[in-house]
């Protein structure tokens, strides 16, 4: 299990992903809140579980990719 992040823009009504699977509901906010900041069209995020094994851990704004 794991955690990945939502993101609506302006114009969609369908949520968007990426690749990015992080362990803990707390990562992926924290890369939606990241993310809204930088991008201008971004205009809702959350956190949605998943049933892909974490591939990702973020520490402060920098992702760092999971060794499997």
């Amino acid at each position: 299990m794991s955690w990945k992040t939502a993101v609506k823009v302006f114009g969609e009504p369908q949520w968007n992903y990426n690749a990015l699977r992080f362990a803990t509901r707390e990562e992926a906010e924290a890369y939606g809140a990241d993310l809204a900041s930088r991008w201008i069209l971004v205009r809702d995020w959350e956190a949605q579980v998943d049933d892909e094994p974490p591939n990702y851990r973020l520490e402060g704004r920098q992702l760092i990719k999971i060794q499997t």
